[in-house]
C-alpha cells in the first residue's frame, strides 16, 4: 500500500499542474477538494456518522426508494458477500440510508465509515466513490489511494447513481471493501454489478410510479427483453415521454449518436422524435409475438428490441378524473399545449424537494412560473427572488449571504440578514443565475451542499433549509464548457429543467393579452376596450420581448387611450415596423417548398403553427 507521505506529495503535485496517470474523475475530484472545499490532504478526517435523529430523517425521506430497491440490493449483496464487500445505499446528500455487511466486522466497518448513517459527501469526506458519483452523475471506481483523505486509502469503493423517473439523482449505490487486491482493474466486475443493479432499481421505480402510462422496454438483444432490459420509457396516451430509466437510456442514447443531450431533455418529447413509431404502434410490441420479431428502429438507424406494457387500468374501477392543477399553476395558461406540459411537470415537481432550472427567453415569465411553483408546494415560507444580473458584483455577496456588524468599510453597524437566510423555510429564486460571479458560485454550492450559510465576517455558519429555483435565458451548459459557470453547481441546480415557450409560439396569446389588461385595469382603477384593428395588430406582432414587451405595450396604450378605447393610435410605433421584403419572400418560398402545408413548415422551422399563421396573416 502506498505511504501516507507519498500520497500527500502526489496530491500536491497535481495541485501544481503536474500530469498524473490517474483517471480523470479522480483528478477532477482532487482539485475540487483542494480548490472548492479547501480540504487539507495532510489532515486526516475520521469517518462521520450522522446523529440518530438526523439518520431517521434521511431514512424516512428515502423510505419508498429503499422499499422499491430492497430486492435488487439483497440479490447484489448475496453475489458479493463472500468477497467481503459491504453494500451502502446513500441518498443524494451522501448519507448512507441502507447498509448490508458482515456483522462480524461491525466495529472495523463503523470506524472506516462503511456503515449505516455514514456521510460520504465529497465536501466532507474528500474524494470517494459516493461523493464523486453525486457530483458527476456517472459510475465510478475510487480505489485505495485514489481517495483524497489518507484515512481512506486502504478502501476500494465502486458506486453508480440512481436517478428518478424525471432525471434527478436520488441515490447512489456503493459496494466497498476494507482491503482488496492492489490493481484497480480488479474492480471492473464490481462496477458492472453495481451499474446493473441501479438499472434494475430505476426500472422497478419506473414501473411503480407510471402505472397509468405505457411502458416501452428496450434492449440490444432479445433474450432478456422482458426480464432485464437495457432501458425503459414511460409514455402518456398521446405518445409523449413522461419518464425513463435515465442510466440505461443514457447509454442507448449514446449508441444512437445522441451525444451531449441530457436524458431529461427527452421528457415531453413525442416518441416519434426518437424512434420510427407512433403511439398507435405500441400494441404491436406487446407480448404475443416472439421477442426476436419485436424490432424497433431508432431515427439514426440503430435497431433495438422492444416490449410494450399497457397502462395498468382496472376495468371494474370507475374512471378517476385527472387531478386538477394547483390554482397558481393553472392560472399561467389557457389552452396552450406547450405550457400545459410545463404546468403538468411543474405540478409534479412542486410536491418534491428537487432543484429546478427554468429556461426561456428574456421576458417569457420565468419568475411567474417560479412563484407559482412555490405557491403550489404548500410551503408557508417566504418566496425570495434575486436577480443575479441586476445586483452590482461588489454587492451581491453581502446581499446574498448577509454580513455581521462592521464586517467591512461602509457596512451597517447592525449587520444585515442575507437574502438566503430570508428564504430559509421557503423558496430562493435565483434569476439570471448565469451572471453570478464564479467566486460566489463556490459559496452558493457550499450552501446547497451543507444547508448552511456563513455571513460575511461571521465565524460560524447558520443553518438554512430552503428550496432553490433558478432561471436563465442563457445556455448554462455552454457557459460550463467555456469555464464561466461551475459544472458541479450546474448539476446541483439542474436536477430538473422546465423550458417556457416564447410568447410568439403561444396558442393562448389572446387570453394572455386580456389577463394583462385586467391587471392594468386593477392598477389604474378603470376598464379598457381594445378595438378590432388594435387587437389584430397585437396578435400579429412577433413579441421578441415576450410577456414583458406585451405588458409594456398595453401600459403605453392604456396611458394614451381616449376614455376607455384602445385603438391603433394608442399602440407603440415599433409594433408596425414592416418586415424586410426579403424575409417575406423567404417565408413564401419556404411554404411553397413544403407544398403550402403550414404544419410541415412549422415542423421544419421548429415553431408553432400559430406563428406561421400570424406571419402569413401579416403578409396578406
Amino acid at each position: 500500500m502506498v505511504s501516507t507521505l507519498s500520497h500527500i506529495r502526489e496530491i500536491e503535485r497535481v495541485a501544481m499542474g503536474a500530469v498524473s496517470p490517474r483517471d480523470a474523475p479522480v483528478i477532477q475530484s482532487w482539485l475540487r477538494c483542494l480548490h472548492d472545499y479547501k480540504l487539507d490532504p495532510t489532515v486526516a478526517q475520521e469517518a462521520y456518522i450522522v446523529p440518530e435523529v438526523k439518520l431517521r430523517e434521511h431514512r424516512e425521506q428515502a423510505e419508498e426508494l429503499i422499499r422499491i430497491g430492497r430486492s435488487g440490493l439483497e440479490t447484489l449483496f448475496n453475489q458479493i458477500a463472500e468477497q467481503n464487500y459491504v453494500l451502502l445505499l446513500s441518498d443524494a446528500r451522501g448519507v448512507t440510508v441502507d447498509f448490508m455487511g458482515d456483522p462480524t466486522f461491525d466495529n472495523q466497518l463503523r470506524r472506516a465509515g462503511l456503515y449505516l448513517g455514514s456521510e460520504w459527501s465529497e465536501n466532507r469526506a474528500g474524494t470517494c466513490a459516493v461523493g464523486a458519483c453525486i457530483v458527476s452523475g456517472e459510475p465510478v471506481i475510487i480505489h485505495q489511494d485514489d481517495h483524497f483523505d489518507t484515512s481512506h486509502i486502504g478502501l476500494t469503493c465502486t458506486a453508480a447513481p440512481v436517478f428518478d423517473t424525471l432525471g434527478a439523482l436520488t441515490a447512489v449505490l456503493d459496494i466497498s471493501q476494507l482491503r482488496s487486491p492492489t490493481a484497480k482493474a480488479s474492480q471492473q466486475l464490481a462496477l458492472h454489478l453495481v451499474a446493473s443493479t441501479t438499472r434494475r432499481i430505476e426500472l422497478a421505480n419506473l414501473m411503480t410510479r407510471t402505472r397509468n402510462d405505457w411502458v416501452l422496454r428496450l434492449a440490444r438483444s432479445p433474450e432478456f427483453l422482458d426480464v432485464d432490459p437495457d432501458a425503459a420509457i414511460a409514455l402518456d396516451g398521446s405518445g409523449r415521454i413522461t419518464g425513463m430509466t435515465h442510466g440505461g437510456f443514457g447509454a442507448l442514447a449514446r449508441s444512437m449518436n445522441m451525444h451531449g443531450v441530457a436524458t431529461r431533455d427527452f421528457l415531453g418529447q413525442p416518441i416519434s422524435e426518437v424512434f420510427d413509431m407512433d403511439v398507435d404502434d405500441l400494441p404491436r410490441f406487446m407480448r404475443g409475438r416472439p421477442n426476436g420479431e419485436r424490432l424497433l428502429r431508432a431515427r439514426n438507424g440503430l435497431v433495438l428490441f422492444a416490449s410494450a406494457i399497457a397502462p395498468a387500468v382496472s376495468i371494474r374501477a370507475p374512471a378517476v378524473p385527472e387531478p386538477r392543477l394547483p390554482r397558481a399553476l393553472r392560472d399561467l395558461s389557457n389552452g396552450d399545449t406547450a405550457m400545459e406540459r410545463v404546468q403538468a411537470r411543474a405540478a409534479k415537481l412542486a410536491a418534491r424537494d428537487i432543484p429546478i432550472l427554468i429556461q426561456g427567453e428574456t421576458g417569457s415569465g420565468k419568475e411567474f412560473l417560479a412563484r407559482a411553483i412555490h405557491d403550489s408546494c404548500g410551503n408557508p415560507g417566504n418566496f425570495v427572488a434575486v436577480n443575479c444580473a441586476a445586483i452590482p458584483e461588489h454587492l451581491i455577496e453581502s446581499e446574498l449571504f448577509g454580513y455581521t456588524p462592521g464586517a467591512f468599510t461602509g457596512a451597517s453597524q447592525k449587520g444585515k440578514r442575507g437574502l438566503i437566510e430570508e428564504a430559509s423555510g421557503g423558496t430562493l429564486f435565483l434569476d439570471e443565475i448565469g451572471d453570478m460571479p464564479l467566486a460566489l458560485q463556490s459559496r452558493l454550492l457550499r450552501v446547497l451542499s451543507e444547508n448552511e450559510v456563513q455571513p460575511v465576517g461571521a465565524l460560524k455558519a447558520r443553518a438554512v433549509r430552503l428550496r432553490v429555483l433558478s432561471a436563465s435565458h442563457r445556455d448554462l451548459a455552454e457557459l460550463v464548457k467555456e469555464g464561466r459557470f461551475r459544472q458541479d453547481l450546474y448539476y446541483r441546480l439542474n436536477a430538473a429543467t422546465l423550458t417556457l415557450p416564447s410568447l410568439r409560439d403561444r396558442q393562448d396569446l389572446g387570453w394572455l393579452l386580456d389577463q394583462l389588461l385586467r391587471r392594468i385595469e386593477k392598477e389604474n382603477g378603470q376598464t379598457y376596450r381594445i378595438d378590432k384593428a388594435a387587437r389584430a395588430a397585437l396578435l400579429s406582432h412577433d413579441w421578441p420581448g415576450n410577456l414583458r414587451e406585451l405588458s409594456n405595450a398595453l401600459r403605453v396604450a392604456a396611458a394614451l387611450a381616449e376614455g376607455d378605447l384602445i385603438d391603433l393610435d394608442c399602440l407603440p410605433e415599433h409594433l408596425f415596423a414592416e418586415p424586410a421584403a426579403q424575409d417575406d419572400d423567404e417565408l413564401r418560398r419556404a411554404l411553397s417548398d413544403c407544398g403550402n402545408n403550414v404544419s410541415a413548415l412549422a415542423r421544419k422551422l421548429g415553431v408553432n403553427r400559430s406563428t406561421i399563421h400570424r406571419r402569413l396573416k401579416r403578409l396578406n
